[in-house]
């Protein structure tokens, strides 16, 4: 098995009962596997919700560790709309030119530091600047903001000890409120200002409103990423002929992205809980209990995906669920795919050989499954293309 292989360990109990089963601290949680269920169940908020407690959709949860409600991930329509109406403008922005040519500087510094190194740890020393470089650009806030966030390593919530580890997120949460507070003494042309300055149904935001949007944007788009450009580096490592009929054929990038996003669904799973008695997949589900849309699940699902294990940068009809599905679908998804599609690029134009030396699998334990979502690890040589 190739090194960037991510196998489905969801196959069987997808293709026979449609569920699985974890449990996570103190719930049991049905996992909903196949992709005509997810949409069904993440489309249908009134039974399936995400306006719980805060921390409760999360898996693993983090009702423990905060009490913010992150927005407008935490919200149900018709607030959710609300909320969405307001921030999407600002998410929408890496369609702007300007916004690609200083993403096209960040990769293109990532690239050189890689060729400079000759060998680089490419989860601590690769992904995670990236990430973090990139961050400053969604956010509008100056790039050495950056250095603060990369020290903090590849995991918000997540410790070695720990899958939901309450001190880490503090350090966030504080960090956070204390750049509320700098806004506030002194407003400029970042997130941060601008939702402060901002209102919803006539009303201004709250401090607690601006946080939660805030909390959202940092742990939301920080493990996915990372392991988005992490595996699409390993993937290309390997498959070399692939890099270099994007280089051929660069029209095909666009569909390389969304294939290797579906291949890759860098978030397994997200939650929901139950307002009412119901059944899902057959099963009976009591109110107050959880599910979980396992958007990994889905997007291998073999009734919908021809050859579903098998990476087809130029897959033609690729419904994917890697950035959620319905009314809250991901707001980071267009910077993801940018600084993705981006990266792509300057890979194929600047990269002519990159070797996996060393790497360590990151390994999701849900229950009855063990996932691979990426690494933890991930050496590699880069060479520079000839001529």
């Amino acid at each position: 098995m190739k090194k960037s292989e991510l196998p489905d360990p969801f196959s069987d109990a997808r293709k026979t009962k449609g569920c699985g089963q974890m449990h996570d601290q103190g719930d049991d949680v049905t996992m909903v596997l196949g992709l005509k269920d997810v949409r069904k169940c993440a489309h249908n908020w009134k039974t399936f919700q995400s306006g719980a407690k805060p921390g409760r959709i999360v898996v693993p949860n983090e009702e423990y560790i905060r009490e913010t409600r992150q927005i407008p991930f935490e919200v149900d329509p018709p607030a959710h709309g609300d909320y969405r109406a307001l921030v999407e403008p600002w998410f929408k922005r890496p369609l702007e030119v300007a916004y690609q040519e200083k993403l096209q500087q960040l990769v293109g510094q990532s690239i050189d530091e890689a060729l400079s190194a000759g060998e680089l740890e490419v989860v601590s020393d690769f992904a995670l600047k990236l990430q973090s470089r990139a961050l400053t650009v969604l956010l509008n806030i100056p790039l050495e903001e950056s250095e603060t966030w990369i020290k903090w390593g590849t995991h918000v919530f997540r410790s070695e000890d720990s899958p939901v580890d309450g001190d880490k997120a503090k350090i966030l949460y504080d960090y956070i409120d204390a750049q509320i507070d700098q806004a506030l003494a002194s407003p400029g042309e970042d997130l941060y200002s601008v939702l402060l300055s901002s209102e919803v149904n006539g009303q201004k935001l709250t401090r607690e409103e601006v946080k939660g949007v805030m909390i959202l944007t940092f742990a939301g788009g920080r493990d996915t990423v990372i392991n988005a450009v992490t595996n699409t580096i390993a993937y290309f490592a390997e498959h070399p002929q692939s890099l270099d009929r994007l280089r051929q054929e660069p029209e095909l990038i666009t569909r390389s992205v969304e294939e290797l996003i579906r291949y890759f669904s860098p978030l397994t799973h997200m939650g929901r809980v139950v307002t009412e008695d119901t059944q899902v997949c057959e099963h009976a589900q009591k109110v107050d209990s959880r599910i979980s849309l396992v958007w990994a699940s889905a997007n291998r699902d073999e009734r919908i995906f021809e050859k579903p294990n098998e990476v087809v940068l130029d897959r033609k009809v690729n419904p994917h669920v890697a950035f959620g599905f319905s009314h809250h679908n991901c707001l980071g998804a267009t910077h993801a795919r940018t600084l993705l599609k981006i990266l792509i690029k300057t890979l194929s134009e600047r990269i002519g050989k990159m070797e996996i030396t060393d790497h360590q699998d990151n390994i999701e334990e849900w229950g009855e499954f063990k996932r691979k979502v990426g690494f933890d690890s991930l050496k590699v040589k880069f060479e520079e293309t000839k001529g």
